[in-house]
């Protein structure tokens, strides 16, 4: 049975560590990386780097996590999008493995 995986997407590296650290604190989920990305667009963004937080746990934990998460990077830089896979398929699975760290 594979975990759900939530998908966080904020400005800043900053906000990616503080996110990741109220996702932990508030639920049974475990980071599995933090991605980068600098859209062509940076300099019209508030921050010019984009993170996104993997996490993983039970479908009930991820979600906790991720509203904790989103809560603490909103306080900082914000949230660009997020979203959540309950039951990702083995071809989700080898994507989600892809970091650009």
């Amino acid at each position: 049975m594979h975990e759900a995986v939530g998908l966080l997407e904020v400005f800043g590296l900053v906000a990616a560590f503080v996110a990741s650290d109220a996702a932990c604190k508030a639920a049974n989920v475990r980071i599995e990386s933090l991605d980068k990305n600098k859209p062509a667009n940076a300099d019209a963004l508030p921050v010019p780097l984009i993170m996104v937080v993997k996490m993983r746990g039970s479908i009930a934990d991820v979600n906790a996590g991720m509203e904790a998460a989103e809560a603490a990077a909103n306080k900082l830089t914000g949230v660009v999008t997020k979203h959540i896979i309950a039951a990702p398929t083995s071809d989700t699975e080898k994507m989600l493995r892809i970091s650009a760290l």
